[in-house]
């Protein structure tokens, strides 16, 4: 029982400080953009009503919407968009088939979208905590955006050290975070007691009735409340739902919530801190460090984001929407920890990009929300196909459970359609550009499929063929791959032809990716004989898996395959892919297929496979 606990306990303090950086930094500038988007005159009820629909919001989306609902939704224990993508295709698939293709379309959409969040988040967030020197002293101001970009290039330099050692601190600081937040909001809601009538809701309704066109202008910042609430459920495969959920409702949400009322009171008491209401909190000895604690929460919630986008990336590569990039294990102990310099160097170019065209929070802000509403609205309709095909529910009752937060979700993303031109086109633009990226791929991959199939050979027919009057046979086992099982390799004919010559051992092995998070060894191989000591052998991975191909090809021992890895030999086919008017897709989106193609990282890295005992021979294919 103590185990269990102490179990609980350390999941609950890592869930803190991986899981809730985004969203506890938030109360560095949604009160601060509410108010000073000019939009909502200053006055008592004015405060109550915005107090009321921030904390209303944080429960709705948050507390029911995520902690309630989407939790549940776990594909195999795991959560994220993609996890959600696979699980609601899964459970259309046979049901509703003509809508798969559509959904797909619209998850991948989502998880583009993810990069564009992913931008600007690193850059609000920390940018708004060195915002904090300005009201130290103005003599600070021209500091904050040189300061902003020497943080964030040491975060991103750090990444390919690993950051198990320093993850070690994340929930420690971040707890001290959300107990320093807290008792600065205490500390002014005793001055001012009467603020907590704004937990009631009909302060927010009486403000929406009164103001209907100013509410529904200002839910473009007060999204601000809850972006990050989208980590609870992709971080649900390592932490589990039960952490999550008891850190949201003993630690984070009271904290939130005390602090924006605290925000709330000073507004109440000095109206002139709106400029800044966050650091204005603050006495003036206190004013520094907590610039600094804030620092350090903003460089924990973009360290969290950066460690997504390497996973989210892995697996829409697992899933075939991108091709192959270097991936680098940071720790021997945990799997998960990984490093992608392509995802980290291009994400740090696009988040000092957005500092220096935006360069400041509240420029920001104006970009931030629209790609968050979009994601959190894409995820509610995933819910539904999940609840309605996947778990069997009746449709009213899955329209019931949803509706009600699609129509919210679609509201703040409408409002954030008004900063569109202010900004929010920055997110769309990146999104839009990954997404063509990814679907030029896939459309790509297929074409080229589809080109191989049609001038492939029958494998168990030239097997035949090539067995009347067989070449020598070599000793050692020869691994040929093959995109697709029952077709003959390029490198088998290229290796017959130059070298006339046929291993004692040969597997045609093709490696599958399924819409599902893991797979276990013992549903690793699926093993056919084709006779004359051939097997064709298919790999199954999940797009969670990490994929080494000598360990998966190790289990064939005790099947009747003698494998060692000191006589083995990989046979790689290098596709070179040639362009063609006329046939295929859009002549452009050929032209980057096959720059991406050729870009791509070795299938050899891509499969762990050892660099001596590889052998590639290329091939020209024309789409």
């Amino acid at each position: 029982m103590s185990a269990s606990k102490s179990s609980l306990g350390a999941l609950t303090l890592g869930a803190i400080g991986v899981v809730y950086g985004d969203i506890g930094t938030s109360v560095l500038y949604t009160i601060k953009e509410v108010f000073g988007s000019g939009h909502v005159p200053f006055t008592h009820d004015n405060v109550y009503g915005v107090l009321s629909i921030v904390f209303w919001t944080l429960t709705i989306i948050v507390s029911l919407k995520y902690v309630s609902l989407v939790l549940r939704a776990d594909n195999h224990g795991e959560g994220g968009l993609v996890a959600m993508l696979a699980l609601a295709s899964q459970s259309v698939k046979d049901k509703a088939p003509a809508l798969r293709k559509w959904m797909l379309l619209i998850g991948i959409f989502g998880t583009c979208l993810f990069y564009g969040d992913g931008v600007i988040t690193p850059a609000i967030t920390v940018l708004s905590a060195v915002e904090g020197l300005d009201v130290v002293s103005p003599a600070f101001r021209k500091l904050v955006i040189p300061l902003t970009l020497l943080i964030l290039f040491v975060l991103f330099w750090v990444q390919k050290r690993g950051t198990a050692g320093i993850g070690k601190a994340f929930g420690p600081i971040m707890v001290l975070w959300f107990v320093v937040i807290a008792a600065l909001g205490i500390y002014h809601i005793v001055g001012h007691p009467e603020i907590l009538w704004a937990l009631s809701p009909h302060h927010a309704l009486r403000f929406i009735f009164a103001q209907p066109l100013i509410t529904f202008i200002i839910l473009g910042a007060v999204v601000l409340c809850v972006t990050g609430g989208e980590a609870l459920y992709a971080d649900m495969g390592h932490f589990g739902k039960k952490p999550i959920r008891v850190a949201w409702f003993s630690i984070v949400m009271p904290c939130l919530t005390l602090n924006y009322f605290g925000q709330g009171a000073l507004l109440l008491a000095e109206p002139e801190a709106v400029k800044n209401p966050f650091f204005h909190m603050a006495p003036d000895w206190l004013t520094l460090p907590l610039v600094g604690l804030a620092a350090m929460a903003a460089v924990i919630a973009s360290q969290a984001l950066i460690s997504g986008a390497f996973s989210v990336t892995k697996q829409v590569i697992q899933l075939g929407y991108l091709p192959r990039l270097q991936i680098r294990h940071t720790s021997t102990k945990d799997t998960g920890q990984i490093y992608m310099p392509f995802v980290n160097w291009g994400l740090f170019v696009l988040i000092v990009l957005a500092v220096v065209l935006f360069r400041s929070s509240s420029n920001l802000a104006a970009a931030y929300g629209i790609a968050v509403t979009l994601d959190m609205t894409i995820t509610t309709v995933l819910t539904f196909f999940v609840i309605r095909y996947g778990w069997g529910y009746p449709l009213a009752l899955c329209i019931a459970a949803t509706g009600f937060f699609f129509a919210i979700d679609v509201t703040f993303f409408a409002s954030n359609l008004l900063k569109l031109f202010e900004g929010g086109w920055f997110p769309i633009l990146i999104g839009g550009a990954i997404f063509t990226l990814m679907t030029t791929w896939k459309d790509g991959r297929e074409l080229l499929n589809q080109r191989l199939r049609d001038v492939s050979i029958d494998l168990q027919s030239f097997l035949e063929s090539v067995f009347i009057s067989p070449p020598a046979r070599v000793a050692g086992t020869a691994v040929f791959m093959a995109a697709q099982p029952g077709i003959v390799p390029n490198a088998l004919m290229h290796n017959l032809k130059h070298n006339k010559v046929l291993h004692a051992q040969n597997l045609f092995v093709t490696v599958r990716n399924h819409e599902v998070p893991w797979i276990g060894m013992n549903k690793r191989l699926e093993i056919e004989p084709l006779g004359h000591d051939c097997w064709q052998i298919a790999v199954n991975y999940g797009f969670k898996n990490d994929i080494n191909l000598p360990k998966a090809l190790g289990l064939l021992t005790g099947r009747g395959i003698k494998l060692d890895p000191m006589t083995t030999s990989y046979f790689l086919s290098r596709d070179i892919v040639t362009p063609t008017i006329g046939s295929g897709m859009m002549p452009w989106r050929e032209k980057l297929f096959a720059q991406m193609h050729h870009s791509a990282t070795g299938a050899a890295e891509f499969l762990n496979l050892p660099s001596n005992a590889v052998v590639e021979l290329g091939s020209k294919v024309e789409i």
